[in-house]
């Protein structure tokens, strides 16, 4: 009796430790949304099956399109959703490697530049993104929402924090991000 209790325990324990795991491994991947971020707009258009249903201001890279380790440029190119980090944090929360640390920033706050509320770290697809992951390019909250729609990051991709807890709802691990130089419409002809 005793060891069934202790076999009944323990698959309960695995099934917990599932159920709770932050692993992409055990979700499918997000196959109905597509985000487009033109860089000449410093705009974001999300596309859902294929429409529009979504469109944000966003700030790209300063210095540009480029891919080169410590570039700080943002990857041109098609990418995809690798990993989501933020699940229920208040706005503004501030993330230090990928972990809130419990300071929660005001929108266009002086001095500090950190990143906030959502991140969906980003995984290149091509030989011209590859370096994407390693180089830890996110899109994510910030909280200098003054400076969006001007190129003024360090190679990620900001938003307003309440847009990006508002995409964070939508899109799922999987969906396919395009980094373009275009106007949106023109990459659609």
């Amino acid at each position: 009796m005793l060891t069934l209790c202790r076999n009944n325990f323990i698959a309960l324990m695995s099934a917990l430790l599932l159920a709770g795991c932050q692993s992409t491994w055990f979700r499918s991947a997000d196959t109905r949304h597509q985000l487009i971020i033109s860089v000449s707009e410093q705009r974001m258009h999300v596309l859902e099956d294929g429409k529009e249903v979504a469109s944000y201001p966003v700030s790209t890279a300063k210095r540009g399109v480029g891919d080169m380790p410590d570039s700080y440029m943002t990857p041109g190119g098609r990418m995809q959703v690798a990993e989501k980090f933020g699940d229920g944090m208040p706005m503004g929360t501030v993330f230090k490697d990928r972990k809130p640390t419990g300071e929660i920033v005001a929108v266009d706050a002086p001095g500090r530049d950190p990143v906030v509320t959502r991140i969906f770290w980003l995984r290149g697809l091509e030989e011209r993104n590859r370096n994407a992951y390693p180089r830890f390019i996110y899109i994510h909250g910030t909280p200098q929402e003054s400076l969006l729609g001007t190129p003024a990051s360090f190679g990620c991709i900001r938003m307003r924090s309440v847009d990006i807890a508002e995409l964070y709802e939508r899109v799922g691990t999987g969906a396919q991000v395009d980094v373009i130089e275009t106007p949106f419409v023109a990459s659609l002809l």
